[in-house]
C-alpha cells in the first residue's frame, strides 16, 4: 500500500477519537509558535496539519496567512467541512512533504509527528531540502521522543532525542528550546515526544 493510500484510509475509516495523535488543545505548538512573537500576518505552515485542531486555534488567536499542507486529501477535507466558511481563510496543499515544492516562503514551520515517519536517510535529507527552499527562520518541531513508540498507526518511526534533532538540523538551524513531553492520547495512553523549537542560523557577512 502507498504511503497515501495508507493515510486516506486512516482518514476516511477513523474518527478523531480513534487515533493517536488528537488534540483537543494543542497547547505546547500554540505555546511555542506564540514564543517566536511573530506578526499576526506571519506566514505559517504546517506539515501534516490535515485533521489537526491547531489551525482552528490559530485562526482564533488572529493568525492571518495559514497554509496547512497534507498528504491526505481525506484529512483535509475534513477540516475544510469542520472550520466551515473559515477554511477560505486558510491555503490547503495536498502534497507528501517529498513531493512538495514550496509555492512561496513561510516564516514558520510547525510540524508536529510527521518527521518522525521518514526512516530513509535520503528522505530526512529530501525533508530538509524542502525546509530550506521555504527560506523559513523559525521552526516547530515534534516528534516521538527515544522513550516514545517505535510505531505510529502501523508504520516504522524514527525516535528522535534532543540531540539527534540538533544534529540533523545543524549547522542550518540551532535549538533556542527543547524538551520531552508526553502526549496523552485519547485512549488515555502516554506518548513521549520531544519537542525542539528552533531558528536559522545567520551567516556572517566577513
Amino acid at each position: 500500500m502507498s504511503t497515501k493510500k495508507h493515510w486516506e484510509t486512516i482518514y476516511t475509516t477513523k474518527a478523531p477519537q480513534e487515533v493517536s495523535w488528537t488534540e483537543e488543545i494543542p497547547q505546547t505548538s500554540i505555546d511555542l509558535i506564540a514564543k517566536f512573537k511573530l506578526p499576526k500576518f506571519a506566514k505559517i505552515v504546517d506539515i501534516g496539519g490535515g485533521d489537526s485542531l491547531l489551525v482552528d486555534h490559530l485562526l482564533a488567536l488572529g493568525y492571518t496567512n495559514i497554509t496547512i499542507l497534507d498528504i491526505s486529501h481525506s484529512a483535509i477535507e475534513r477540516a475544510k467541512k469542520r472550520l466551515g466558511e473559515k477554511s477560505l481563510q486558510v491555503k490547503w496543499i495536498v502534497s507528501n512533504i517529498l513531493d512538495f515544492t514550496p509555492p512561496e516562503s513561510y516564516d514558520l514551520w510547525h510540524d508536529r509527528a510527521v518527521f518522525h515517519f521518514l526512516t530513509r536517510k535520503e528522505d530526512i535529507e529530501t525533508y530538509k531540502a524542502r525546509l530550506t527552499q521555504t527560506e523559513t527562520s523559525h521552526v516547530v518541531l515534534g516528534t516521538f521522543s527515544k522513550k516514545g513508540p517505535l510505531k505510529c498507526s502501523g508504520l516504522p518511526i524514527t525516535q528522535y532525542s534532543i540531540e539527534a534533532i540538533n544534529t540533523t538540523f545543524s549547522p542550518q538551524f540551532q535549538i533556542i528550546e527543547a524538551f520531552n513531553q508526553d502526549h496523552i492520547t485519547p485512549f488515555d495512553t502516554a506518548q513521549s515526544f520531544t519537542f525542539a523549537r528552533m531558528t536559522k542560523k545567520i551567516t556572517p557577512l566577513i
